[in-house]
């Protein structure tokens, strides 16, 4: 397996599996309408391309041979209320295509991820789960996440409910 920064060129088919992977994951309890304008919203290769560029945002690809099989996106941005630490950073998106689930591409990609918080010095890093996710909620708890709080998440025309999530990544001395 093969983590990389993202590059330009990069965006249709990051674009396509974040598409894809969200609708593999949420697609059986949610409107197909809902669906279908969450990822106009969020997923189109012009937005993947502008979020690439984004000094703001890190994103990270998984490759299995010559195959994208997930994605992870860091990114500075105001944290919710229940974030203590208002310095830290949000790990946006996280996502694994269905048939590598289990395979350590996860696990791996995680650790990117907090080599990747851990570079840009913040003590803390969060992020939003959907509260019926209880796949993803297990794994984030297993690599040292806590629930903290929650917030309001929209998929279309529909509320619903992320738990928030956060874990420390660097020590803070005093």
């Amino acid at each position: 397996m093969t983590i990389r920064f993202a590059v330009a060129d990069d965006a249709a088919a990051l674009a396509e599996l974040a598409a894809r992977t969200f609708h593999d994951t949420f697609a059986a309890d949610n409107r197909p309408e809902d669906m279908a304008a969450h990822a106009a919203e969020s997923y189109s290769p012009a937005l993947q391309g502008r979020e690439i560029a984004d000094p703001e945002i890190t994103t990270l690809l998984a490759y299995e041979d010559d195959a994208l099989v997930g994605f992870a996106q860091l990114r500075r941005r105001p944290a919710p209320a229940c974030v203590a630490d208002r310095t830290g950073i949000e790990l946006w998106r996280f996502y694994i295509a269905k048939a590598f689930h289990g395979r350590g591409v996860a696990h791996a990609l995680m650790q990117r991820t907090h080599e990747q918080a851990r570079a840009r010095g913040v003590a803390t890093m969060w992020l939003g789960v959907w509260e019926r996710n209880e796949r993803a909620k297990a794994f984030y708890r297993k690599c040292g996440f806590a629930d903290i709080g929650s917030h309001v998440y929209m998929v279309g025309t529909d509320a619903q409910t992320d738990r928030n999530m956060i874990r420390t990544i660097v020590e803070e001395t005093s």
